[in-house]
């Protein structure tokens, strides 16, 4: 089996579900209730399962905090034995999040790492990358701090408000991990007919995505070329009753070594 590195785990969690923060029926600035809710993902490649995450969440007052984990599991763990966890905290503001902390630490073998990003005023404020690698500057595409403005976390940028399911897929995800900036764009799965509204299946809604690299990638690596120029990228968002948010219970991307699916096993209040 091909080794799917802990970065990788991470990225596609962060890529196709970003969810716990849409987790949350009817929060603002001044709801004072707290609730707390519970996600499981199952992420399995080529059909064969590779990794289990787990996240809880917790909202009071306008304020929110996720906490997740994330194992390898079945045959991942003979090539890449690894374990993770990831937290935010932020506030949400009308009808988006604002994150204003965000950290991730892994074991990978023998290898460890750690990545911290801070937030101000909507933007990234400063990040911390543990080991720190050399990068070559004539291939590498450096980040700016242009890029990061408006760039959210993994766990809290894609928080999806909409009226109606027909909204939901028109957007774009602005994605940033600590080292890679990009973009994931939107758009509505078209039907056998040709039409926008041909994947819709009751109130849920599938969206095709197109990844979309900014910076913060080498020049010419396969897997960022791949995932730009032939990955399918499909995901499958449901509403929570009344809320007006809706949130990833089925995701897929295609990478180099095969499919990457992410599924919800269990979304729950605790």
């Amino acid at each position: 089996m091909a080794r799917l590195p802990a970065t990788s785990a991470f990225a596609a969690l962060g890529l196709a579900l970003l969810v716990p923060a849409a987790l949350v029926p009817g929060l603002g600035p001044a709801a004072a209730e707290t609730r707390a809710f519970r996600a499981d993902y199952t992420v399995t490649l080529l059909g064969l399962p590779v990794a289990r995450a787990r996240f809880d969440s917790t909202f009071s007052g306008g304020r929110f905090r996720i906490e997740g984990s994330l194992s390898s599991t079945g045959l991942a763990r003979i090539f890449d034995d690894t374990e993770g966890t990831t937290s935010v905290e932020g506030v949400i503001e009308g009808d988006g999040v604002r994150p204003a902390a965000f950290d991730a630490d892994y074991v990978s073998g023998r290898k460890k790492g750690r990545t911290a990003i801070r937030f101000a005023g909507g933007d990234v404020e400063s990040v911390v990358n543990q080991p720190q690698k050399t990068r070559d500057p004539r291939s590498w595409v450096a980040v700016s701090q242009a890029h990061l403005k408006a760039a959210l976390d993994p766990l809290s940028s894609a928080l999806v408000v909409a009226k109606r399911p027909e909204e939901v897929c028109g957007r774009t995800i602005r994605f940033f991990d600590g080292e890679l900036r990009a973009d994931l764009k939107l758009a509505p799965a078209r039907g056998a007919d040709g039409g926008p509204d041909g994947k819709l299946d009751g109130a849920r809604v599938t969206c095709t995505a197109s990844f979309v690299p900014v910076a913060g990638y080498r020049k010419g690596r396969k897997q960022i070329e791949y995932l730009k120029d032939r990955s399918r990228i499909a995901i499958t968002f449901a509403p929570l009753s009344g809320t007006g948010l809706y949130t990833p219970v089925d995701a897929s991307v295609g990478t180099r070594i095969g499919t990457l699916r992410i599924l919800a096993t269990r979304i729950e209040a605790r």
